[in-house]
């Protein structure tokens, strides 16, 4: 006989119907009412306090003073997903070290459906960058991190993608499929995918594809964002080229097996020193004006 909850939900199940109110929490710090949860996923108040009981009881919400936010059980078993997990625990030091070159906030993001998932991100004191968040998803044709996962995928996949809503972000975004074709072709030919202010108004994004070994499938991309322009933004492109080709091969070596003997450039970039060979260029090409 089906439990009480299951009955008020309607045509979802009781799981079902749980795990759409965890998609009411959008940033890692809120907090809802149990009235607010109800409103805002159109359920039954008894049966969205019975269904943030279980989430209660699991752990993936917490109770506090005002409401209910996101429980830590959800944190640990995001941690052990293999295709964000892997990719960002062998990309830290790259971001960190990208991050430390060019004093701009540094991202780590992987395709998730058909928009980006970011897997990590390193701020910067100067400038802190709103829209996006560890966790947060953001639409593949507005962001240079979308653009360099796009322009490496099967080319069934971008159809798919640039045949659906290509929705603005704001004025500048690009949503004639034509002109995102173009743009991918020009992404494949040179490695770097640009966002200037196609995601958020007064900030650009430079980002590069990450793959699976030198040749292999994309897995991800990584980035530099700063508040300027194209000019400024395009110098730091080879210390985020470098940076997404040694993580690349550090990846590719993490899946081979090991070798009796590994060169000494392959032991560099397997301990995240290569991306430092950009530091001495960056850092003469870096407006002393924005910090970037």
């Amino acid at each position: 006989m089906p439990r009480p909850a299951e009955q008020d939900a309607g045509s979802g199940s009781s799981l079902s119907r749980g795990l759409a109110l965890l998609d009411l929490f959008t940033s890692p710090d809120q907090v809802l009412s149990i009235s607010e949860i109800a409103r805002r996923s159109g359920v039954p108040k008894s049966t969205a306090h019975r269904l943030i009981l279980d989430l209660i009881d699991w752990g993936a919400l917490e109770r506090g003073t005002n409401g209910v936010s996101l429980g830590v059980h959800l944190f640990e078993l995001g941690s052990l997903v293999p295709s964000s997990s892997t990719l960002r625990d062998l990309a830290l030091p790259f971001a960190h070290n990208l991050n430390e070159v060019t004093k701009l906030t540094s991202n780590i993001a992987i395709r998730e459906g058909n928009e980006v998932l970011y897997v990590e991100k390193i701020t910067t004191r100067t400038l802190k960058v709103p829209h996006s968040r560890v966790g947060g998803r953001a639409r593949m044709h507005a962001t240079a991190l979308g653009k360099a996962i796009l322009a490496f995928s099967d080319p069934e996949f971008v159809d798919s993608v640039l045949s659906g809503p290509l929705l603005k972000q704001t004025e500048k975004t690009v949503t004639n499929p034509t002109e995102l074709r173009k743009e991918l072709a020009r992404v494949r030919a040179e490695r770097v995918a640009y966002d200037v202010e196609e995601s958020r108004l007064g900030l650009f994004c430079v980002s590069a594809p990450v793959v699976n070994g030198q040749g292999g499938p994309v897995a991800g991309a990584i980035s530099v964002t700063g508040a300027t322009e194209l000019a400024i933004a395009k110098r730091y492109a080879p210390a985020v080229l470098a940076t997404a080709m040694a993580l690349s091969t550090a990846i590719g070596g993490a899946k081979r097996p090991r070798q009796r003997k590994a060169s000494r450039t392959n032991a560099g970039v397997m301990q995240g020193r290569h991306p430092h060979s950009c530091e001495r260029s960056e850092r003469s090409t870096a407006d002393p004006s924005t910090g970037t």
